[in-house]
Protein backbone atom coordinates (compact mmCIF):
# COMPACT_ATOMS: atom_id res chain seq x y z
CA UNK A 1 0.00 0.00 0.00
CA UNK A 2 6.03 -2.79 -0.55
CA UNK A 3 5.66 0.47 0.12
CA UNK A 4 1.91 2.24 -0.92
CA UNK A 5 2.44 3.68 -4.25
CA UNK A 6 -0.83 5.98 -3.20
CA UNK A 7 -1.94 5.96 0.08
CA UNK A 8 -2.82 6.09 1.37
CA UNK A 9 0.95 4.41 3.61
CA UNK A 10 0.12 4.37 3.25
CA UNK A 11 -2.63 4.16 1.37
CA UNK A 12 -1.47 5.30 0.42
CA UNK A 13 -0.32 3.48 -4.19
CA UNK A 14 2.76 1.10 -3.65
CA UNK A 15 0.54 3.81 0.10
CA UNK A 16 -0.82 3.84 -0.85
CA UNK A 17 1.95 3.11 -5.93
CA UNK A 18 -0.59 4.15 -1.30
CA UNK A 19 -1.14 5.09 1.11
CA UNK A 20 0.59 4.54 0.58
CA UNK A 21 0.35 3.00 -1.66
CA UNK A 22 2.83 4.31 0.40
CA UNK A 23 7.19 0.19 -2.17
CA UNK A 24 6.35 -3.29 -3.32
CA UNK A 25 9.64 -4.11 -3.12
CA UNK A 26 10.00 -4.16 0.62
CA UNK A 27 13.32 -3.81 2.77
CA UNK A 28 13.95 -3.79 5.90
CA UNK A 29 14.83 -0.82 7.47
CA UNK A 30 14.49 -2.25 10.78
CA UNK A 31 17.89 -3.37 11.19
CA UNK A 32 18.60 0.05 11.28
CA UNK A 33 15.98 1.09 13.94
CA UNK A 34 18.50 1.39 17.08
CA UNK A 35 16.82 4.34 18.47
CA UNK A 36 18.60 7.59 18.81
CA UNK A 37 18.00 8.61 22.40
CA UNK A 38 14.58 6.85 22.41
CA UNK A 39 12.58 6.57 25.91
CA UNK A 40 9.46 4.96 26.95
CA UNK A 41 6.60 7.07 25.78
CA UNK A 42 3.62 7.96 28.35
CA UNK A 43 0.78 6.31 27.43
CA UNK A 44 -1.94 8.71 26.20
CA UNK A 45 -5.34 8.54 27.40
CA UNK A 46 -8.34 8.78 24.89
CA UNK A 47 -10.24 12.05 24.47
CA UNK A 48 -13.76 10.97 24.84
CA UNK A 49 -15.02 14.54 23.96
CA UNK A 50 -12.66 14.98 20.82
CA UNK A 51 -14.08 11.30 20.13
CA UNK A 52 -17.85 12.14 21.24
CA UNK A 53 -17.90 15.30 18.46
CA UNK A 54 -16.17 13.41 16.09
CA UNK A 55 -18.85 10.44 16.13
CA UNK A 56 -21.79 13.52 16.76
CA UNK A 57 -20.75 15.61 13.42
CA UNK A 58 -20.33 12.78 10.85
CA UNK A 59 -23.36 11.18 11.32
CA UNK A 60 -24.38 12.61 7.65
CA UNK A 61 -21.23 12.44 6.53
CA UNK A 62 -21.09 8.85 5.57
CA UNK A 63 -22.69 8.66 2.18
CA UNK A 64 -20.74 9.03 -0.68
CA UNK A 65 -22.09 10.81 -3.58
CA UNK A 66 -21.63 8.85 -7.08
CA UNK A 67 -21.55 11.45 -9.03
CA UNK A 68 -18.42 13.07 -7.36
CA UNK A 69 -16.21 10.06 -7.46
CA UNK A 70 -16.95 9.27 -11.26
CA UNK A 71 -16.56 12.52 -11.94
CA UNK A 72 -13.08 13.25 -10.54
CA UNK A 73 -11.71 9.99 -11.45
CA UNK A 74 -12.65 10.05 -14.71
CA UNK A 75 -11.66 13.64 -15.09
CA UNK A 76 -7.58 12.74 -13.97
CA UNK A 77 -7.56 9.51 -16.17
CA UNK A 78 -8.46 11.80 -18.86
CA UNK A 79 -6.00 14.27 -18.12
CA UNK A 80 -3.44 11.72 -17.00
CA UNK A 81 -2.77 9.45 -19.85
CA UNK A 82 -3.53 12.50 -22.30
CA UNK A 83 -0.07 13.93 -20.77
CA UNK A 84 0.99 11.27 -20.76
CA UNK A 85 0.54 10.31 -24.35
CA UNK A 86 1.87 14.09 -25.00
CA UNK A 87 5.23 13.17 -23.02
CA UNK A 88 6.00 10.50 -25.23
CA UNK A 89 5.04 12.24 -28.84
CA UNK A 90 6.43 15.38 -27.75
CA UNK A 91 9.74 16.14 -29.86
CA UNK A 92 10.60 19.22 -27.28
CA UNK A 93 11.99 18.04 -24.68
CA UNK A 94 10.93 20.88 -22.60
CA UNK A 95 7.51 20.12 -23.51
CA UNK A 96 7.67 16.71 -23.28
CA UNK A 97 8.76 17.19 -19.79
CA UNK A 98 5.74 19.44 -19.14
CA UNK A 99 3.58 17.08 -20.20
CA UNK A 100 4.99 14.13 -18.08
CA UNK A 101 4.76 16.30 -14.75
CA UNK A 102 0.74 16.64 -15.93
CA UNK A 103 0.45 13.30 -16.13
CA UNK A 104 2.34 12.73 -12.71
CA UNK A 105 -0.01 14.62 -11.20
CA UNK A 106 -2.70 13.56 -12.77
CA UNK A 107 -2.53 9.88 -12.79
CA UNK A 108 -1.51 10.19 -9.10
CA UNK A 109 -4.53 11.40 -8.22
CA UNK A 110 -6.33 9.26 -10.29
CA UNK A 111 -3.88 5.85 -8.19
CA UNK A 112 -5.25 7.40 -4.48
CA UNK A 113 -8.46 6.39 -5.08
CA UNK A 114 -6.99 3.09 -4.59
CA UNK A 115 -7.53 3.88 -0.58
CA UNK A 116 -11.41 4.97 -1.26
CA UNK A 117 -11.59 1.46 -3.02
CA UNK A 118 -10.06 -0.26 0.18
CA UNK A 119 -12.91 1.67 2.56
CA UNK A 120 -15.85 1.90 0.74
CA UNK A 121 -19.22 -0.31 1.10
CA UNK A 122 -19.30 -1.55 -2.76
CA UNK A 123 -22.90 -1.74 -3.03
CA UNK A 124 -22.97 2.29 -2.70
CA UNK A 125 -20.59 2.75 -5.58
CA UNK A 126 -21.65 -0.17 -8.03
CA UNK A 127 -18.94 -0.76 -10.50
CA UNK A 128 -16.49 1.61 -9.13
CA UNK A 129 -13.61 -0.72 -7.97
CA UNK A 130 -13.84 -2.38 -11.67
CA UNK A 131 -14.15 0.97 -13.44
CA UNK A 132 -10.79 1.94 -11.29
CA UNK A 133 -8.79 -1.38 -11.71
CA UNK A 134 -9.61 -1.29 -15.58
CA UNK A 135 -8.82 2.53 -15.99
CA UNK A 136 -5.86 2.96 -13.45
CA UNK A 137 -5.29 -0.50 -11.06
CA UNK A 138 -4.62 -2.81 -14.05
CA UNK A 139 -2.51 0.03 -16.53
CA UNK A 140 -0.13 1.15 -13.60
CA UNK A 141 0.21 -2.36 -12.40
CA UNK A 142 -1.36 -1.36 -8.94
CA UNK A 143 -4.70 -3.79 -8.88
CA UNK A 144 -6.69 -2.86 -5.49
CA UNK A 145 -6.76 -6.68 -3.92
CA UNK A 146 -2.80 -5.58 -3.25
CA UNK A 147 -4.75 -2.69 -0.94
CA UNK A 148 -8.02 -4.08 -0.02
CA UNK A 149 -7.31 -6.51 2.73
CA UNK A 150 -4.37 -4.78 3.56
CA UNK A 151 -4.90 -1.35 4.62
CA UNK A 152 -7.91 -1.92 6.95
CA UNK A 153 -5.22 -4.43 9.10
CA UNK A 154 -3.70 -0.46 9.39
CA UNK A 155 -6.79 1.08 11.01
CA UNK A 156 -7.77 -1.93 13.39
CA UNK A 157 -7.49 -0.31 16.86
CA UNK A 158 -5.21 -2.80 18.63
CA UNK A 159 -2.33 -3.24 15.56
CA UNK A 160 -2.13 0.67 14.66
CA UNK A 161 1.72 1.35 15.25
CA UNK A 162 2.84 -2.31 16.52
CA UNK A 163 4.74 -4.94 14.36
CA UNK A 164 1.08 -6.64 13.20
CA UNK A 165 0.34 -3.24 11.17
CA UNK A 166 1.30 -3.39 7.69
CA UNK A 167 1.81 0.35 7.52
CA UNK A 168 3.85 1.22 10.18
CA UNK A 169 7.30 1.65 10.54
CA UNK A 170 9.29 3.39 13.74
CA UNK A 171 10.93 5.98 11.15
CA UNK A 172 11.54 8.79 13.63
CA UNK A 173 13.88 6.31 15.81
CA UNK A 174 15.71 5.14 12.79
CA UNK A 175 18.86 6.39 11.47
CA UNK A 176 19.45 9.28 9.06
CA UNK A 177 20.38 7.48 6.24
CA UNK A 178 17.26 5.21 6.28
CA UNK A 179 15.23 8.02 5.38
CA UNK A 180 16.77 9.07 1.83
CA UNK A 181 16.86 5.21 1.19
CA UNK A 182 13.21 4.54 2.12
CA UNK A 183 12.18 7.52 -0.62
CA UNK A 184 14.75 6.09 -3.73
CA UNK A 185 13.87 2.85 -3.43
CA UNK A 186 10.05 4.17 -4.46
CA UNK A 187 11.78 4.54 -7.93
CA UNK A 188 12.26 0.72 -8.72
CA UNK A 189 8.82 0.40 -8.32
CA UNK A 190 7.78 -0.12 -11.53
CA UNK A 191 10.81 -2.70 -12.29
CA UNK A 192 9.42 -4.79 -8.93
CA UNK A 193 5.66 -4.69 -10.46
CA UNK A 194 6.69 -6.01 -13.70
CA UNK A 195 8.83 -8.47 -12.26
CA UNK A 196 5.79 -9.22 -9.77
CA UNK A 197 3.24 -9.68 -12.28
CA UNK A 198 5.27 -10.41 -15.50
CA UNK A 199 7.34 -13.07 -14.09
CA UNK A 200 6.57 -14.19 -10.38
CA UNK A 201 2.80 -14.65 -11.36
CA UNK A 202 2.90 -16.67 -13.77
CA UNK A 203 5.42 -18.67 -12.73
CA UNK A 204 3.23 -18.68 -9.05
CA UNK A 205 1.03 -21.35 -11.29
CA UNK A 206 3.77 -24.47 -12.16
CA UNK A 207 6.35 -23.56 -9.26
CA UNK A 208 5.96 -25.45 -6.05
CA UNK A 209 5.84 -23.31 -2.79
CA UNK A 210 6.72 -19.79 -4.78
CA UNK A 211 2.28 -19.30 -4.64
CA UNK A 212 2.71 -19.19 -1.40
CA UNK A 213 6.10 -16.82 -0.98
CA UNK A 214 3.70 -14.69 -3.90
CA UNK A 215 0.63 -14.27 -1.71
CA UNK A 216 2.75 -13.85 1.74
CA UNK A 217 5.32 -11.09 0.33
CA UNK A 218 4.94 -9.46 -2.33
CA UNK A 219 0.91 -8.67 -2.92
CA UNK A 220 0.02 -6.29 -0.94
CA UNK A 221 1.12 -1.91 -0.87
CA UNK A 222 3.04 -2.67 2.86
CA UNK A 223 6.33 -1.20 4.24
CA UNK A 224 6.36 -3.76 7.06
CA UNK A 225 8.90 -6.34 6.35
CA UNK A 226 7.65 -8.58 8.48
CA UNK A 227 3.59 -8.57 7.62
CA UNK A 228 2.73 -11.89 5.55
CA UNK A 229 -0.29 -11.62 4.17
CA UNK A 230 -2.99 -14.47 4.26
CA UNK A 231 -4.19 -16.83 1.46
CA UNK A 232 -7.67 -14.60 0.44
CA UNK A 233 -10.99 -16.29 0.32
CA UNK A 234 -14.28 -16.24 -0.86
CA UNK A 235 -15.12 -13.14 -3.11
CA UNK A 236 -12.10 -11.57 -1.86
CA UNK A 237 -10.15 -14.37 -3.82
CA UNK A 238 -12.78 -14.27 -6.38
CA UNK A 239 -11.59 -10.58 -6.93
CA UNK A 240 -7.58 -11.48 -6.46
CA UNK A 241 -7.78 -13.62 -9.17
CA UNK A 242 -9.60 -11.78 -11.39
CA UNK A 243 -7.26 -8.60 -11.01
CA UNK A 244 -4.18 -10.43 -10.84
CA UNK A 245 -4.78 -12.28 -14.21
CA UNK A 246 -5.93 -8.82 -15.97
CA UNK A 247 -2.69 -7.43 -14.69
CA UNK A 248 -0.31 -9.56 -15.62
CA UNK A 249 -2.08 -10.27 -19.32
CA UNK A 250 -1.29 -6.59 -19.29
CA UNK A 251 2.68 -6.74 -18.06
CA UNK A 252 3.53 -9.84 -20.13
CA UNK A 253 1.28 -8.21 -23.66
CA UNK A 254 3.27 -4.89 -23.12
CA UNK A 255 6.70 -6.53 -22.36
CA UNK A 256 5.83 -8.77 -25.65
CA UNK A 257 5.05 -5.19 -27.57
CA UNK A 258 8.26 -3.71 -26.33
CA UNK A 259 10.23 -6.57 -27.31
CA UNK A 260 9.08 -6.69 -31.18
CA UNK A 261 9.10 -2.49 -31.23
CA UNK A 262 5.65 -2.63 -32.05
CA UNK A 263 5.62 -0.03 -28.68
CA UNK A 264 8.93 2.37 -28.85
CA UNK A 265 11.38 1.46 -26.44
CA UNK A 266 11.14 5.37 -25.50
CA UNK A 267 6.86 5.06 -24.64
CA UNK A 268 8.19 2.58 -22.40
CA UNK A 269 10.43 4.04 -20.34
CA UNK A 270 8.50 7.15 -20.09
CA UNK A 271 5.29 5.25 -18.97
CA UNK A 272 7.77 3.79 -16.36
CA UNK A 273 9.33 7.26 -15.66
CA UNK A 274 6.10 8.58 -14.82
CA UNK A 275 5.22 5.71 -12.34
CA UNK A 276 8.63 5.83 -10.94
CA UNK A 277 7.81 9.53 -9.89
CA UNK A 278 3.74 8.92 -8.92
CA UNK A 279 5.63 6.29 -6.53
CA UNK A 280 8.11 8.69 -5.14
CA UNK A 281 6.08 11.54 -4.81
CA UNK A 282 3.82 8.79 -2.63
CA UNK A 283 6.94 7.77 -0.60
CA UNK A 284 7.71 11.37 0.26
CA UNK A 285 3.72 11.52 1.23
CA UNK A 286 3.69 8.51 3.03
CA UNK A 287 6.91 10.19 5.40
CA UNK A 288 4.56 12.72 6.38
CA UNK A 289 1.61 10.73 6.83
CA UNK A 290 2.24 10.14 10.19
CA UNK A 291 4.64 11.23 12.79
CA UNK A 292 6.08 7.15 13.11
CA UNK A 293 7.13 7.94 16.39
CA UNK A 294 5.77 4.93 18.42
CA UNK A 295 7.76 1.78 19.77
CA UNK A 296 5.45 -0.95 18.67
CA UNK A 297 3.12 -1.23 21.70
CA UNK A 298 -0.43 -0.77 21.27
CA UNK A 299 -2.29 2.99 21.18
CA UNK A 300 -5.30 4.50 21.99
CA UNK A 301 -7.38 6.08 19.35
CA UNK A 302 -6.07 9.37 20.31
CA UNK A 303 -3.23 8.50 20.07
CA UNK A 304 -3.15 6.70 17.11
CA UNK A 305 -4.93 10.30 15.80
CA UNK A 306 -1.86 12.88 17.31
CA UNK A 307 0.68 10.22 15.80
CA UNK A 308 -1.28 11.15 12.47
CA UNK A 309 -1.19 14.12 10.15
CA UNK A 310 -3.81 16.87 8.73
CA UNK A 311 -2.28 19.29 6.49
CA UNK A 312 -5.69 21.65 6.22
CA UNK A 313 -6.49 24.72 4.11
CA UNK A 314 -5.65 27.22 3.87
CA UNK A 315 -2.33 25.71 2.06
CA UNK A 316 -2.68 24.65 -1.21
CA UNK A 317 0.40 22.38 -2.25
CA UNK A 318 -1.39 19.48 -0.03
CA UNK A 319 -3.87 18.60 -2.67
CA UNK A 320 -1.14 18.27 -5.34
CA UNK A 321 0.98 15.62 -3.32
CA UNK A 322 -2.02 14.63 -0.72
CA UNK A 323 -5.17 14.54 -2.77
CA UNK A 324 -8.38 12.64 -2.43
CA UNK A 325 -8.61 13.66 1.19
CA UNK A 326 -5.01 12.72 2.25
CA UNK A 327 -4.68 15.90 3.43
CA UNK A 328 -6.79 14.96 6.45
CA UNK A 329 -5.31 11.45 7.46
CA UNK A 330 -5.41 12.17 10.92
CA UNK A 331 -8.84 12.86 10.60
CA UNK A 332 -9.50 9.67 8.47
CA UNK A 333 -8.09 8.05 11.22
CA UNK A 334 -10.91 9.48 13.50
CA UNK A 335 -13.69 8.85 10.54
CA UNK A 336 -12.33 5.65 8.43
CA UNK A 337 -16.08 5.53 7.01
CA UNK A 338 -16.36 9.50 5.38
CA UNK A 339 -15.88 9.30 1.97
CA UNK A 340 -12.95 12.21 0.88
CA UNK A 341 -15.43 14.75 -0.19
CA UNK A 342 -16.96 14.82 3.20
CA UNK A 343 -13.35 15.33 5.18
CA UNK A 344 -13.01 19.22 4.65
CA UNK A 345 -16.36 19.80 6.00
CA UNK A 346 -15.96 17.49 8.97
CA UNK A 347 -12.72 19.03 9.46
CA UNK A 348 -14.26 22.54 9.50
CA UNK A 349 -17.32 21.35 11.79
CA UNK A 350 -15.39 19.90 14.64
CA UNK A 351 -12.57 22.50 14.51
CA UNK A 352 -15.49 24.81 15.38
CA UNK A 353 -17.22 22.32 17.56
CA UNK A 354 -14.13 21.17 20.26
CA UNK A 355 -12.23 23.43 22.47
CA UNK A 356 -9.18 25.59 21.58
CA UNK A 357 -7.09 22.98 24.51
CA UNK A 358 -8.63 19.95 22.74
CA UNK A 359 -5.98 17.37 21.15
CA UNK A 360 -7.97 17.84 17.78
CA UNK A 361 -6.12 21.01 17.04
CA UNK A 362 -2.62 19.28 17.85
CA UNK A 363 -2.56 16.92 14.62
CA UNK A 364 -2.87 19.77 12.09
CA UNK A 365 0.52 21.09 10.06
CA UNK A 366 1.50 24.28 7.67
CA UNK A 367 2.76 21.72 4.69
CA UNK A 368 5.27 19.08 3.94
CA UNK A 369 8.87 20.65 4.77
CA UNK A 370 8.05 21.47 8.42
CA UNK A 371 7.00 18.47 8.47
CA UNK A 372 10.00 16.28 7.03
CA UNK A 373 12.20 18.65 9.01
CA UNK A 374 10.85 16.91 12.03
CA UNK A 375 11.11 13.45 10.95
CA UNK A 376 14.76 14.15 9.97
CA UNK A 377 15.65 15.90 13.05
CA UNK A 378 13.94 12.78 15.11
CA UNK A 379 16.03 10.70 13.34
CA UNK A 380 19.11 12.46 14.63
CA UNK A 381 17.89 12.69 18.42
CA UNK A 382 16.80 16.32 18.03
CA UNK A 383 13.10 17.07 19.78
Amino acid sequence: MGVPLFVPTSSHYLGAMAQSMNTSIAFDLREAATPTGATSRPRIADDKAMLRAASEIARDLHKPNPTIYWADLIASVVVGYGALALAITLSMPGEALLAAAVAVLALYRAGSFIHEVSHMKHSSLPGFRLGWNALVGVPLMVPSFMYEGVHNLHHARTRYGTVDDPEYLPLALMKPWSLPVFVLVAALAPIGLLIRYGVLAPLSLVVPGLRKIVVERYSGLVINPQFRRRQPEGEARSQWIAQEAATSVWVIGLLTLVATRVVPLRAFLVYLGVIGAITVINQIRTLVAHLWENEGEAMTVTAQYLDSVNVPPPALLPALWAPVGLRYHALHHLLPSVPYHNLGKAHARLTAMVEPDSPYHKASYKGLPGLVGRLARSTMGIR
